[in-house]
């Protein structure tokens, strides 16, 4: 057995959403570029931040499992300390007694979290993980549970009177990326952090309640929902205990499910303490989920569907409104018939793009709906969002580039034409 060597999972590390974030913030970023210069702006994404989930895995693991044996030489010392840990790691898990020859055959790889070899003595804290396909018939949880729908990880770290998320790599961050959630009924996204994440998902993301915005965000990484587990360390004094206080909350309301508190002695205890953080408010996600609680928001739905009868007086009034603006025929002679008009072949349907700006999520729904309502648009969406700077979005327009503008200037805003683009401003 060798250590457990983790590779990126497709679903948890997704890349797609940050190169296509990026690619959606080109026409922004260019327009921005020429206001503030390109200095601060990449002073955002620059840096040494990203830490990359460790792969789903649907195997037993039990963490934390602390050895200390001898042996002729150090690496006896090291064998003999592998096979108690997968005893105790058996127990742990609550599997029935066995033979060790019965465990060792169900056990998959051996995580080294931290070892100290010596002459003839090993000391380590060890993970032992177990075959599902052997091991769970033995041990509890081992049938198929009902699984969440995608939920975004907004782990937020409140330490040193800071908040932070993916602006550095930070230690709540990593238990997060280190946390092995093939075992949980909880289907998590966990951004790697790197490159745009840090500017879209923000400590400041969770207190926003526009649905519009979280929409957005949400389809960037392909989730339906949000879960948003924060760690609050307060430190006594310098090198002196660590107290946290975590809670776990959910959606886009921000709601609260369960909070509790745990103490580190040290610094050096931090790590290992929010290792532990993270397990229990799975479990409270878990909880929630099995309560019902855990579903994903229906307001999120920012495109819900029409009810039938409406939708059909929308179309009566606008079938009344295009028989009302058709020219009249006025006929010459009573006796030959009046001229049948010809139906107007409908307006080509065009893709256009708008820069706007967007200081806060209220400026951003009155754009879409600025937008959205003209005459001649068949559908409007944000391609990019920048709170505080310029965002993007994406109109679908039956007719001219300069009607829309025309139409979008009747309205109050300043607009700006470019080529296939607008610019608009309050």
């Amino acid at each position: 057995m060798t250590p457990d060597q983790t590779l990126p999972n497709a679903r948890d590390w997704r890349p797609g959403p940050t190169a296509a974030l990026l690619g959606a913030l080109g026409f922004g970023l260019a327009a921005a570029l020429a206001v503030i210069g390109p200095a601060r702006l990449i002073a955002q994404i620059e840096g040494d931040r990203g830490i990359i989930p460790v792969a789903v895995s649907h195997d037993i693991q039990v963490d934390g499992v602390e050895v200390n044996t001898t042996g002729k030489n150090g690496e006896e010392a090291r064998l003999n300390g592998w096979q108690q840990a997968a005893r105790l790691a058996w127990a742990k898990a609550g599997g029935p007694a066995m033979g060790d020859g019965q465990i060792q055959s169900m056990v998959s790889s051996i995580i080294v979290q931290n070892e100290q070899i010596g002459p003839r003595r090993y000391i380590a804290t060890l993970g032992v993980v177990f075959d599902r396909a052997r091991a769970g018939q033995f041990l509890t949880g081992g049938g198929a549970a009902s699984h969440s729908a995608p939920m975004l990880v907004i782990p937020v770290l409140y330490s040193g009177g800071a908040a932070q998320v993916f602006e550095v790599k930070g230690p709540w961050q990593a238990a997060w990326a280190q946390f092995r959630t093939g075992t949980s009924p909880i289907d998590y996204v966990r951004p790697s952090g790197a490159n745009g994440d840090s500017l879209l998902v923000t400590a400041g993301q969770p207190s926003r309640r526009s649905r519009v915005w979280w929409r957005n965000v949400l389809d960037q990484f392909g989730a339906s929902d949000v879960v948003i587990p924060e760690a609050r360390l307060e430190r006594e004094w310098p090198g002196g205990p660590v107290k946290g206080t975590f809670t776990a909350r959910y959606g886009p309301d921000n709601t609260w499910l369960g909070s509790f508190e745990m103490t580190a002695n040290d610094e050096a205890g931090v790590a290992k303490m929010l290792a532990q953080a993270v397990v229990r408010i799975d479990s409270l996600y878990a909880d929630a989920l099995q309560r019902g609680l855990l579903k994903p928001d229906e307001t999120l739905n920012v495109h819900p569907q029409i009810d039938p009868a409406l939708a059909a007086l929308i179309a009566a009034g606008q079938a009344a409104e295009q028989r009302a603006a058709a020219p009249t025929v006025a006929a010459s002679d009573t006796a030959s018939p009046s001229p049948t008009p010809t139906p107007t072949e409908e307006a080509k349907v065009s893709t256009f793009t708008i820069q706007f700006a967007s200081p806060d999520a209220a400026a951003v729904d009155a754009a879409l709906a600025a937008v959205r309502g003209s005459a001649g648009v068949k559908g409007a969406s944000t391609t990019s969002l920048a709170m505080g700077g310029t965002s993007l979005m994406k109109v679908s327009y039956s007719g001219e580039l300069q009607t829309l503008a025309d139409a979008l200037k009747a309205k109050g805003w300043t607009v700006s034409v470019g080529k296939n683009a607008l610019s608009i401003r309050r």
